[in-house]
């Protein structure tokens, strides 16, 4: 069980109610982390919302294959749990077995940064964001990079609060 007890959607408050169906009508599942992120909206919106706001921007510049890996790594390398299973789970449903994928030179650039940035975020080789910024233009470095930080604060929520694995997810 989870270090913080998951809100229960049919007995939240109104605030709460709004925030789910406003993330529901958008076509987003109420996951475990979310559930337990909504026992504060702003801190529900500034993790969940804002981060479905970068990814669809990052998908429009690599898109939603390349974004989903580079996502999967940063979890992966971060030894989130939930997070990895989720990118997992989420590449199958699309036909992607990502332990036997041959990347692109683009998506293998993608993981190398990802992994960088879940390593040490602090120190990422100059070398490494000289390729980054070689590759990509200031705009799209900043998405790329801000989803990369959107990762790992959800990679760090999930481990922090001991969110459960989804049922679904826990025999993977």
């Amino acid at each position: 069980m989870g270090r913080i007890k998951m809100i229960d959607p049919e007995n939240a408050s109104p605030e709460v109610k709004e925030a789910i169906e406003q993330h529901l009508a958008q076509g987003y599942k109420l996951t475990n982390e979310k559930k337990t992120l909504l026992h504060s909206v702003p801190c529900f919106k500034a993790i969940e919302e804002s981060s479905y706001a970068v990814d669809r921007e990052l998908q429009k510049i690599i898109g939603k294959r390349a974004a989903d890996i580079y996502e999967y790594a940063i979890s992966d390398t971060n030894e989130c749990m939930v997070c990895s299973l989720y990118f997992r789970d989420l590449l199958k449903r699309e036909g992607i077995d990502i332990r036997t994928l041959e990347f692109t030179e683009e998506e293998n650039l993608l993981i190398e940064y990802g992994k960088a940035l879940a390593k040490d975020p602090m120190h990422v080789p100059s070398e490494l964001k000289d390729r980054m910024q070689k590759k990509y233009n200031d705009h799209d470095f900043v998405v790329i990079t801000t989803m990369g930080i959107m990762m790992l604060a959800n990679n760090y929520f999930n481990e922090i609060a001991e969110v459960d694995l989804p049922k679904h997810l826990s025999d993977q």
